[in-house]
Parts: structure tokens; sequence; C-alpha cells
């Protein structure tokens, strides 16, 4: 089939929410030019480039099949060689599950995948060291309730390098793996749930997944600008991407995981692949499984009772399907958003009004793009008629104290959020509430009053606190939150963002082992040559733990002398990406293994040699080298001969990457003061070093 696309210009973002709808509104049925809405985008698009760091911005409104607006604002070269266009192709991010969603179900209506069949049945190999693995089905990868931990994304994001070994060792990698929860138990965002899938799709199809998606979505929807990183891309094609800590355009970035996240497309191509959820398109994937994908999954597990509307809210695949304000007229929105490093991304589509946008930028964030579609859709539906008046930014209104019952102290106290986050929960009798950050110390501290409906209410009005003891016994803090965004508009979140932890008191020889790491630091031996986290991550962990919350490193609690995992069961998003922490001796050195990465203690690094000439060489286990610089080579000019297949990373004191040769193309650096440097390339790789003054 062919799908008839019409280019205009602009995009939309401003979010000022909306009325609701009136219950018989008459719907223009006539064909729009949406001048009001183009203006309202160039507007917002420029502000975004402007304001809020954003590189690039592209933007596409689908309405009844006709590409009403299409437009980008912002920059793509330095040197503005090669302008950006419609045909841009920047990366989608996690906007990507939804093709392996659509995948999946088109598998379900040749009879070929059961949602609730388990996963082993399709992946005979599919194993993992907990025994509950077995009652993973394909719906629990779908919805993210599989339990799996998160991320394993090992030397998955690379500059300009298409490995697939993320892919190919994933499922060894699982194997190694607990699950943090039963299957089925609450939904919790999962990336690993997704190359699960992939892995589903290619097993039982027979067909790498890039095959897959090319001949039975991007082909048959003529998405011409719809790549894989294994798909050849012309790099002049990609929108340019930059990182503040370097001046210049870096590298393509290859996203290796790709149903989880390493789609290319454009905006144009992904509000054209929306229309299989609008109807427009027939052919792909039944109605019954587009019905199937929009049901509210994230309500089959553990769910706060009285949740509003938010922008996560799971589907089969979807991020919501009640995405506000679009529930303040009764109309359901769906959407997804995808961020990687780079590049960010979001879809939003509105089923019943046959209406989609799509935004992807590079630089910014999901959430900004998503404001931008939730834009375009608002002001598209007034210039329809469907929307009358827009309604003012909501809150909870400035909080009016009330006596808080005493019984209520007890949830004060220590909780584990996202990222290894450490909250201190404080009450005190007049019914004040704080939360402070115990990993950042001077930050300020953030307050909230009790109010009569048994919530904590900040001063603004704009976020509500409460303590919930859920089914499985454990005690979350909640909170339902309206984020404005100057000038961009405003979204709102409900969601479980904390977990209260529990004491866990350590015997004498465990707290005893921990203590000897305190301070001490680990560097990562096992990124790639050409890894994005020598750039863009911190490649150095310093080992920390805080008195605050005894028996835990960060939110991971301690379980023996070499082993934290971490526990907590937080849904939808602030609980994802948990890991096992694992210590291990490797010739007389310590290591450390963590989110699928592997990092050398201290001991490891040596002082770089101070002569004029020295080598470094990549051994057998092809771990990466790290030296230090000493004071003797401190403002040295080092000059490297290069092997084939690798690269050198120097840093400043303070862990700052201020060369990357994947990057720079520059084997020459001036040595910084008590600075560290990395060699990393293929086995038996050798770097010929010069040093002079």
């Amino acid at each position: 089939m062919r799908v008839k696309r019409t280019s205009i210009v602009a995009v939309t973002l401003a979010l000022t929410l909306l009325a609701p709808m009136a219950a018989n509104a008459a719907v223009d049925s006539k064909p729009h030019a949406f001048e009001a809405t183009k203006k309202i985008a160039a507007e917002k698009a420029k502000l975004l480039t402007e304001r809020y760091g954003v590189t690039s911005v592209q933007y596409a409104l689908i309405d009844a099949g006709e590409m009403t607006i299409s437009g980008h604002a912002g920059k793509n070269d330095s040197e503005d060689a090669t302008p950006l266009s419609s045909n841009t192709i920047y990366g989608i991010g996690s906007t990507s599950k939804m093709f392996l969603a659509t995948a999946v179900m088109k598998l379900v209506d040749e009879g070929k995948v059961d949602l609730d069949s388990p996963v082993v049945n399709y992946i005979s190999d599919f194993k993992m060291k907990d025994s509950r693995y077995t009652q993973i089905t394909p719906r629990m990868l779908l919805n993210h309730s599989s339990g799996l931990l998160g991320t394993t994304a090992s030397n998955a994001t690379l500059y300009g390098d298409n490995d697939t070994y993320a892919h190919d060792t994933f499922l060894e990698q699982l194997a190694a793996q607990s699950l943090k929860a039963d299957p089925g138990a609450f939904s919790v965002y999962c990336n690993d749930g997704f190359t699960l899938a992939e892995i589903l799709v290619e097993r039982v199809s027979g067909m790498d997944f890039t095959a897959f998606i090319h001949k039975y979505l991007t082909e048959p929807l003529n998405l011409l600008h719809t790549k894989t990183p294994q798909d050849s891309i012309d790099p002049m094609a990609l929108a340019g991407i930059y990182s503040p800590v370097y001046e210049g355009q870096l590298p393509q970035e290859n996203y290796n995981i790709i149903a989880s996240g390493g789609i290319y497309s454009t905006a144009e191509d992904l509000a054209v692949f929306s229309q299989i959820f609008t109807g427009q398109v027939e052919g792909i994937i039944s109605a019954k499984s587009v019905e199937a994908m929009e049901q509210e999954e994230y309500k089959s597990g553990m769910w706060p009772e009285e949740a509003a509307p938010s922008y996560l809210s799971y589907g089969l695949g979807w991020d919501s399907v009640r995405l506000f304000p679009f529930n303040e007229y009764g109309i359901q929105a769906l959407s997804k958003g995808g961020d990687t490093i780079s590049y960010h991304s979001s879809l939003v589509v509105l089923p019943e009004y046959n209406m989609s946008a799509a935004v992807i930028s590079s630089g910014g964030s999901s959430a900004f793009d998503q404001l931008i579609a939730n834009e375009l859709l608002l002001s598209a539906l007034q210039e329809k008629g469907v929307i009358k008046e827009r309604k003012p930014d909501k809150s909870y209104a400035v909080p009016i104290k009330a006596n808080m019952p005493k019984e209520l102290s007890q949830y004060a106290g220590i909780y584990g959020g996202r990222s290894g986050s450490l909250m201190k929960v404080e009450m005190n009798p007049n019914g004040e509430l704080s939360v402070s950050s115990v990993v950042i110390p001077n930050s300020p501290a953030e307050t909230y009053i009790y109010t009569a409906d048994g919530s904590f209410v900040n001063e603004t009005g704009t976020e509500k606190l409460k303590f919930v003891v859920e089914k499985n016994g454990r005690t979350y803090m909640w909170s339902r939150l309206y984020i404005n965004i100057p000038g961009l508009g405003q979204t709102a979140v409900s969601k479980y963002n904390a977990e209260k932890l529990e004491a866990n008191p350590l015997s004498k020889d465990v707290a005893d082992a921990w203590a000897k790491r305190e301070g001490q630091k680990y560097y990562m031996v096992s990124g790639k040559y050409t890894s994005m986290l020598y750039l863009n991550s911190t490649p150095i962990i310093p080992f920390q733990t805080f008195k605050e919350a005894p028996g835990y490193v960060l939110n991971n609690k301690i379980v023996g002398p070499n082993q934290a995992v971490n526990q907590l069961q937080i849904p939808v998003m602030d609980g994802r990406d948990t890991m096992e922490i694992n210590f291990f001796q490797k010739n007389g050195v310590e290591y450390l293994s963590a989110a699928g990465n592997i990092y050398a203690n201290e001991a490891l690094v040596k002082p770089l040699f101070s002569g004029k000439q020295s080598r470094a060489t990549i051994q057998a286990d092809g771990e990466a080298r790290w030296f230090s610089v000493s004071a003797k080579n401190k403002g040295k000019i080092m000059t490297v001969k290069m092997p084939a297949k690798g690269s050198f990373a120097v840093y400043n004191q303070a862990g700052i990457c201020i060369n990357h040769t994947v990057i720079s193309n520059n084997n020459q650096v001036i040595l910084p003061e008590n600075g560290s440097i990395v060699f990393a390339g293929e086995a038996g790789s050798t770097f010929e070093i010069s040093l002079k003054q």
C-alpha cells in the first residue's frame, strides 16, 4: 500500500490545558490549513532551540491521512553545510518499541505467538538463575511487568559502530541474573523486556529484526527514511549531534539493541506509521490487535487506586494510554517517547480523531518533544472546533494546614528511588514534611504541608505526596505532580516515586569487607573503544556509602561480603534499571560488575611512564588499560601512534573527558594535572606513546 503524504511547514509546542469537550461538540470535517497552529509551531520551536539547549527539532502532524503540518527548527551542522529538511533522519530512542510491539502483534494475528504463553515456548535457550523466569509471557514483555532487572546494554551505545555484541550476548547475560519481582506483579519500565521480545520476533519469524520490520512495516507503509544501525545510512542524512563537553559535531550514534531504542526515522515517517493505530492504514495488524495495545495494562498489577491520568500509564508498548491533558475532554490519547544520549522523540496519537503528531530532536528531552506534540494536536483540534476553549494550568491550590494524625510519623525514614537515589523523609508534629537528598547533601529540601484530605502539598500547590502501604507489605511515597515548563506547557505525573528502605544490619565480617572499599575508585575496563560512555558517562566510579542508610550501597541492599542487590519494587519508572553489584578477585586485583559493565580497582591503575617512549598493549582479555598522570608528566604533550581498531580518552582531575580520539581524531593531547588516561581496543592492539615537554 502507499500512503498519501503532503508536506507543509512548522510545529507546535505550547501546552495550555484544555477545557472539557462539550458532549455533543460537532467536529468540523472540512480540510483545514491550520494557520494558527503553524504560527504557534514556529514560535514554540524557536523557543525550544533558543532557550532550552535543543540543537534541532523536527515535527509533523497527520490528519485523516493528510500530512497537514511538517517542519523543523535549529541547526544541523555548525557550518550549515547540510541544512535541515523533512528528510533529515533522527534516532527515535524508545519510540522504537512501538515498531517492536507492532511486530509482535503481527505474529499474534498470524497465530504464531500467544501473548499469554510462556516466552520459553518461543525461545528455548532463554534461561535465568531465578526459576520464576518460566512464568514470563510476551504480554509481560510489552507491558513492562516481566520482573527483569531493567537494561542489560553492555557496549550497546557506540559511535559509528554497529557491533551486534549487546544483542548477540543478551541471553547469556540474562542467564546470570535474577528477577526483581514475580512476573506480572507490577509494571516498571524495562528495556530488557523489549530486547527479549526482539529475539522472540526473530526466533518465531526466522528473520532478523531489521529485515522483519522492513518487510512488514516500513516497505508497506513507504517509510523511506526509517532505518536501523544494520542498514546502510549516509551519515550526512543524520541530524547532527553535540555534547556540552565537546565543541564539535559528534560521530553517528548507534544504539545497537534495536527494538528497545535503536531505530532512526523522521517525524513524517512516524506520523505515517501512527496511522496503524488510527485505522487509516489496514493490513499491517488487525483492529483487534490495535485495540489490545490500547488497553490499560498498567492496572493489572500494583497501582495507586486513585491515580490520575499521567504520561506513564502503560498499554502494550505505549507509555500512556490515557495521556494528560486530553483526558480533560474525555479524549483518549496514546503516547510513546524515547531518549538516547543524543536523540529524543515523542509520538502522540488520537485514535478517535484519526490524528497524530510526531516530534524528534537532537538535544533536549522526550518531555519537551511531547509538549510540542500535545500542542500540535490541541491547537489543531481547536481550529477544527472540537475544543472550544483551553483551561488554565492545573494545580492542587496553595495548601491549608490541617492537624496531622500522630500515626503518620511512622512514615519518616530513608527512601530509595530512581537511579540509586536516597531520600530522607522527616516530619514534625506541626504537619510539616521535608524530603531531602542523602546523596547530594547540599541540595535544598522540598517541603510540604499536611492538608485535610490526608495529603502533603508543596507551597506552590503543584505536588501532593501520600504514603501508601501496598499489598506486598512495602511502604511507598506516592507523588501526584503537575510539571510546568515555562513557555512550553504543563504535563501531569502520578506515580510511586520511592520505597522505604527496611533495616539491614550487617555482621561484623560483612561490614568490614565493605568498609575496606570506602573511598576506593573503580575504573571501567569493559568498554569497547567506540563506546559512547567514555565521553558521556563516568567510567571512574568512586565507592561511597552513606551513614543514613547503613547496610546499603546507595539503595542497593548489601547481602554478603561481595554482593549488593536492588530489591526495590517501585512501579512505573522510579524502580527501573535495578542491578546486582558483585565484587570478585582476578590476578590479585578486585573487580566490580554492575549493569553489564566491569570495573577494576584503582590498584590496577599505574602512573604513565615518564620517559620519552612507551607502549600500552591490550591483553588477551580485551580489558581497557588505565594510567594516571603523575606530577612528572603534568603539562607534557602526549602523542600516540594508534592501532587500526583502538582509541584513547583523557580525563582531567574532575573526571571530565577532555579528549576522546573516536570523536576528535586527535592523537595528541596536553596531559592534565592528576588526570587519567584509558586505552581501549581489540586484544593485541598496541599504542605507541611519545611524551615531550
